[in-house]
């Protein structure tokens, strides 16, 4: 058939429709860049991103941190990234964390807004960790640590719970026989109770299913929320509307809140404002104190949004930190003798570590700072958004700007750290023994947003820590693959893959 024989109206709608097409095009192409331009001179260096999407596919959502270490070689102490039309700025090497988070702290105070938590801050409340940066999160923090301080941060009773609870965790350990495990879930277990006794006021067996299920679901969610698909819906949040594995996310979340609903209902039936027996009953007291103002932060969803970061915080990474000490322990034999040589010099064979012994042991001490630095616990930190217009390094980074703080530029830089790919206690002791602690030490960040429970973990950390070695040798399962500390699992922290030890009694 000839093409003459098409009615001329076909060609016309053919026409229209070609038209149609470019016009869409080339106005989804315009409103990308205006979406995407930068309303600033002087901004940071960075790739160049793809229309609609920016750099996301040139960053390995499942180890971030690798990908921001090349562009940090390639680009600088600052770089700037898109995922999607969020601007974002990567802040690598300790003299420009310094600048940012410590010399210009509230300009980098405020945190963005994060797609992923929408249902739950709704719920629950953003808690302390996801709060935006003002009067709010200023009170919510002043009373977080003044409450944790009344229930025994920095206090003797609360360091004879952990040095209790380290009891706990050996029989634990003791109970396996010298046969294989993962220590996995029993030190979560034995952490998580530190915060239990200080959030809900009282710990529980390693064996309850209930505890043990809630666990599961809280380290689940920091993998997912953190790695590919938490990621891909912060970036893209019409996903959340859709079918997929990111879905397992918001499941664990109604868990979650579930289980701290619970909690709170159980803690009014025995409320008592006058005999607070906990962080919560704490919180009830300001809440009931506090009714008749207005605007006031202290509701039961913020409640549950607090308890759920402590939670979280105080629980997923001391744990993650002492299942790398186990490995690297385990992985250099001599080291793990020079550490019974000393606990056993300074605290013998009978008495119980305790904090003041810390002083005594700079070989223990350094081995422990040591697996904070390799073991890079939270290597890019939660993401920080700018307060206001400001300037890092003589670059200008407008108000709004979400921050990337990569921790792992200053724990692993080569100016600073002799050997920063390898285990090296002695990072952390001078030419006489001696105990010292590089500047560029950032495992839990500063500024304004410095982790909340940092004199909490370095407690638990040594104790713990003294206390298992005092009374084991950890070694690797005969006839079982060697484990490897260059590989690990990312999410919101960076954890060992799975391994097995054997406890044997010293």
């Amino acid at each position: 058939m000839e093409l003459s024989a098409f009615p001329e109206f076909l060609f016309m709608a053919f026409d229209r429709f070609t038209v149609l097409a470019v016009f869409c095009t080339v106005f989804a192409l315009v409103f990308d860049f205006m979406k995407r331009r930068k309303n600033c001179q002087n901004y940071p260096p960075g790739p160049w991103g793809l229309p609609f999407i920016g750099n996301i596919l040139q960053i390995d959502l499942n180890n971030p941190h690798l990908s921001f270490a090349k562009l940090w070689k390639k680009y600088g102490n600052v770089v700037s990234v898109q995922f999607g039309w969020t601007n974002m700025v990567i802040l690598n090497g300790y003299e420009t964390l310094k600048e940012a988070l410590v010399k210009k702290s509230e300009d980098f105070a405020d945190r963005p807004h994060f797609p992923i938590h929408e249902n739950l801050t709704k719920r629950i409340g953003a808690g302390i960790a996801l709060a935006k940066y003002g009067p709010w999160w200023r009170e919510q923090r002043k009373f977080s640590i003044s409450t944790l301080r009344n229930f025994g941060l920095g206090k003797k009773s609360l360091e004879m719970r952990i040095v209790e609870e380290a009891g706990f965790l050996n029989k634990a350990f003791e109970d396996e026989r010298g046969l294989p495990f993962d220590p996995h879930f029993i030190i979560n277990c034995a952490i998580s109770n530190i915060i239990c006794c200080i959030t809900f006021g009282e710990r529980f067996e390693y064996q309850d299913k209930k505890f043990l299920g809630f666990l599961h679901i809280l380290e689940e969610s920091l993998v997912l929320e953190g790695a590919f698909w938490g990621q891909l819906v912060n970036t893209f949040p019409f996903i959340r509307h859709l079918p997929g594995p990111h879905n397992k996310i918001f499941e664990n979340q109604e868990k979650v809140i579930h289980f701290l609903q619970e909690i709170v209902s159980d803690h009014k039936k025995l409320w008592d404002p006058n005999e607070p027996r906990d962080f919560i009953d704490a919180f009830l007291a300001e809440q009931e104190k506090m009714k008749h103002v207005p605007k006031t932060s202290f509701l039961e969803s913020n409640l549950m949004g607090t308890v759920s970061d402590l939670f979280a915080a105080g629980t997923e990474t001391t744990s993650t930190t002492l299942r790398w000490a186990l490995l690297f322990m385990m992985l250099h034999p001599d080291l793990q003798s020079k550490v019974h040589e000393e606990i056993d010099r300074v605290v013998g064979k009978e008495r119980k570590p305790m904090l003041e012994d810390r002083e005594e042991m700079p070989y223990t001490n350094a081995v422990i700072h040591e697996t904070q630095r390799l073991g890079n616990i939270v290597p890019i930190s939660l993401p920080h958004q700018t307060y206001r217009d400001t300037e890092v390094m003589g670059y200008t980074i407008p108000k709004g700007t979400m921050i990337i703080p990569n921790l792992s530029s200053a724990l692993f830089d080569e100016n600073i750290w002799s050997t920063p790919h390898q285990f090296n206690p002695g990072h952390f002791l001078n030419s006489e023994g001696k105990f010292v602690k590089p500047e560029a030490f950032i495992p839990f960040s500063a500024g304004r947003r410095v982790c909340l429970g940092e004199q909490l973990a370095k407690a638990e950390l040594f104790l713990f820590f003294t206390s298992m070695f005092q009374h084991f040798t950890f070694l690797l399962p005969e006839n079982e693959p060697r484990p490897s500390y260059t590989e690990a699992k990312y999410g919101i922290t960076l954890s060992p893959l799975p391994y097995r030890l054997c406890v044997k009694l010293r």
